[in-house]
């Protein structure tokens, strides 16, 4: 799939800048900052996605942690004492 960006000159030119400075193609670093911008906003969708099925299943079932237990229990880690993560609770 064939695509074209048209990007002002101020922006070509820092690329271009870039792309001298690290011995690589423009082509390669308008690559690369695409390619991260997309796993970052889909590793962003997924978590949103995560956190909203979280919020349902306490809803349904009103199963959770407070704050305490959870700060109580990464205390431990890294500790001789680390423990398992609490049991959620009604």
């Amino acid at each position: 799939m064939a695509t074209s960006v048209k990007l002002d000159d101020e922006l070509k030119n820092r690329i271009q800048r870039l792309a001298d400075t690290w011995q690589r193609s423009p082509h390669w670093i308008m690559r690369e900052a695409i390619r991260e911008y997309v796993e970052r906003e889909e590793a962003r969708e997924r978590f949103k996605q995560e956190a909203l099925a979280s919020w349902v299943a306490y809803q349904e079932t009103g199963r959770h942690l407070t704050g305490q237990e959870v700060h109580d229990w990464l205390d431990t880690w890294g500790t001789d004492n680390e423990t398992e993560a609490p049991p959620c609770h009604e």
